[in-house]
């Protein structure tokens, strides 16, 4: 059988599970989506391994993938398909613990749900998926081991093998020395640590070296000082706490129990050979365009810096910075995003979307019912599923598991999708080192419930199955109630996140029991309105630019505030940015067509400037300005009509009117020609009075 030009291989592992081919044809979808009878194997990864090479040919032979149902016996497969002399392109899927080996096989009845739930997890596999872009980190081998006693020193001495290993002894006493001084060897205390694999930075103080002559136990010599060490890789076995939060996310940085033997050997094992270049997921994507953190230095949404647990994301000016090398990959960020700035990239773009509306849509053409999506990661998910299908009795038929990277990067989107898809339920399968990252996961969980609850599906669709116990986690499966069937709604999963939701709800909405027009949700919610008090606002507009999501809107061609519920995030942004503190926020999820439109708050005529006439802003603004510096000695007088006036009248009238700072005018610089022109104007004024006293200017000169 062909599957999306995947040629699709299934064995029953020697009769231990039942499958019906022809059924399982069928339910893949024959035609369009299956081509081809499927011929059901017994010993595919044995017995029958000649007929594996026929088909891994022919799928050579066209440039095809070749699709094996079985991961147990994956290697062999590759190595066989290696020896070949065409090797095919290869992919491989669990049916075998994930559905065929279950108690449900005995019930007839559960026989078209688990051949649905095969069909399922074969068109999931068969999907064309992208992978994810990645980041380098380089290790030369630098190590730096961290310790207090003897043991320190053997896993030192052993590391030394292959990397270039410095040791610290933090409030060591009576440690022996070594026979052979071949790795340095220093006392300090560590008091800070930063970095990742390739570019550790680690402080320490009270710094100070051994001393040669060191006889019974390890003395130090010199005076101690403060400093910093650089290296790759870290062996930290002080038994303490760890130097970074979330240890296990920081790549490099191994923290075993220094009293479990066991760990301490696997740690050892595993920095041996990390020397080199290593690639590592660029798990989140962000688009700083759409982020909601801060406008103007005033900060609106911290959801992805308060939820890190690695620490990776940092306040950045108005938007955050992700350290790619930091991210553990848990994917909390992308959860709690209200706006979809923060994007998990594994898998990319909306495929996750894609492959639950695959998963569930096959499920319910193969005529399965009550579809339990059961969603886990591939550590400790994937092995407590393996041992609940061999040591128990398997997952029930309905329970279709939904791999993902991290269980903590499933949110909103993803519960409303997948149950706007026909799945009864979504349960996320939560290992117990995740239980603390997940704090925001149980908000995003309690704020579904709460939709879902008021549009009449009930209030218990989504919810936590905590991994302490596999045989707990299996009791708690079978036990499930059986829940009224949900729609099967249809819809490409397209766009951001919250296009993505909005398509959910409103498949959810359509075919609701109670089909209410809002739902009113708690704060911190990140659907809902804005309160505006029309008469205090201004028309400043300042809310439109600091709206990251377009949710405030202007309008070009006249004084105008519209709103957009749909794109609402309620960050708080226009809230705290309104001089008038006009604004506050009301959390709700409305579902009416007005939510989706622009509606407009407020808008006036625009206000003409009194020179000349020119519209130049609102008569709300113009207004509340003049009234605010009525008073003022910089606009006395005619000076606050300049408020009236557009920009170029403002400045024109500036210039007309004499320069208040201007002082009395300078004395022109007097020359030579000035004092003789002025004694030539002397003379001839005394001409002239002798002249009208009837006297000459000679007779005066006689006399």
């Amino acid at each position: 059988m062909k599957l999306n030009q995947k040629h699709v291989l299934v064995c029953d592992c020697e009769g231990t599970m039942a499958i019906d081919g022809e059924a399982l044809t069928k339910a893949c979808g024959r035609g369009a989506e299956a081509e081809g009878d499927l011929k059901v194997a017994t010993h595919l990864c044995r017995r029958q391994i000649e007929e594996f090479q026929r088909v891994a040919g022919k799928a050579a032979e066209a440039d095809e993938t070749l699709l094996v149902a079985c991961t147990q016996e994956a290697p062999l497969f590759l190595e066989t398909g290696d020896d070949m002399p065409h090797a095919p392109r290869m992919a491989f899927t669990n049916i075998r613990e994930k559905a065929g080996w279950s108690d449900a096989g005995k019930d007839k009845k559960a026989g078209t749900n688990l051949t649905a739930k095969m069909a399922a997890l074969l068109s999931e596999a068969a999907m064309d998926l992208a992978g994810a872009r990645s980041v380098s980190m380089k290790s030369d081998g630098t190590a730096l081991v961290l310790g207090r006693g003897d043991d320190a020193i053997q896993a030192a001495k052993t590391l030394a093998r292959k990397l270039n290993v410095t040791l610290i002894l933090e409030g060591a006493s009576d440690v022996p020395p070594p026979p052979v001084m071949d790795i340095p060897i220093f006392a300090g205390k560590v008091t800070g640590a930063g970095g990742y694999l390739g570019a550790f930075k680690v402080a320490v103080s009270g710094f100070v070296p051994a001393k040669a002559s060191s006889r019974g136990a390890l003395e130090w010599d010199g005076e101690p000082q403060s400093g910093t060490s650089e290296c790759s890789l870290i062996l930290d076995l002080r038994g303490g706490p760890a130097l970074f939060p979330h240890a296990e996310m920081r790549d490099g940085y191994f923290h075993p129990d220094p009293g479990n033997p066991a760990l301490v050997a696997e740690a050892l094992f595993e920095m041996s050979d990390m020397v080199g270049e290593f690639e590592k997921p660029r798990y989140v994507d962000y688009d700083d365009k759409i982020c909601a953190h801060a406008r103007s230095k005033i900060t609106g949404c911290t959801r992805c810096i308060d939820n890190c647990p690695a620490g990776a994301i940092t306040p950045d000016n108005e938007r955050v910075a992700i350290d790619p090398y930091l991210c553990g990959g848990c994917g909390v960020c992308a959860s709690v995003c209200p706006t979809g700035a923060a994007t998990y990239a594994l898998p990319l773009g909306d495929e996750l979307f894609k492959r639950a509306r695959t998963v569930l849509r096959t499920y319910a053409k193969a005529g399965g019912s009550d579809p339990v999506l059961l969603i886990h990661d591939a550590d400790q998910g994937e092995e407590a599923i393996g041992l609940i299908s061999r040591m128990g009795r398997g997952l029930p038929a309905n329970c279709i598991p939904f791999a993902v990277n991290e269980v903590t990067q499933a949110g909103l989107d993803l519960f409303f999708s997948a149950t706007a898809f026909g799945a009864s339920r979504c349960l996320v399968l939560l290992p117990p080192k995740k239980r603390e990252d997940a704090q925001a996961q149980d908000g995003e969980i309690a704020l579904a419930n709460q939709v879902l609850g008021a549009l009449g599906y009930g209030d218990s669709r989504i919810g936590h199955l905590h991994l302490d116990d596999p045989s707990a986690v299996e009791d708690a499966l079978w036990s499930l109630e059986k829940l009224p069937a949900m729609p099967q709604g249809d819809f490409l999963p397209l766009g951001r996140k919250r296009a993505v939701m909005r398509l959910a709800l409103d498949a959810l909405h359509a075919a609701a029991p109670n089909k209410i027009d809002e739902v009113a949700l708690p704060q911190g919610a990140p659907f809902g309105t804005v309160e505006i008090d029309v008469a205090g606002c201004t028309l400043c507009l300042s809310c439109v630019g600091a709206c990251p999501a377009r949710a405030l809107r202007d309008n070009p061609d006249k004084p105008q505030l519209s709103f957009v519920e749909d794109a609402c995030v309620q960050c708080g942004l226009c809230a705290k940015t309104c001089p008038e503190k006009v604004i506050s926020l009301s959390p709700r999820l409305s579902f009416k067509d007005e939510a989706k439109a622009p509606r407009v708050q407020k808008e006036e005529d625009p206000f003409h400037c009194i020179r000349c006439g020119k519209p130049y802003g609102t008569r709300a603004t113009i207004h509340s300005m003049t009234e605010k510096l009525k008073g003022h000695s910089m606009f006395a007088g005619d000076a606050l009509n300049r408020i009236k006036m557009c920009d170029d009248c403002r400045v024109m009238v500036q210039f007309d009117q004499p320069n208040p700072l201007a002082g009395p005018p300078r004395p022109a610089t007097r020359t030579t020609q000035d004092y003789l022109r002025e004694r030539e104007e002397m003379r001839e004024q005394a001409e002239a009075d002798m002249r009208e006293k009837g006297l000459s200017p000679k007779q005066d000169k006689d006399g």
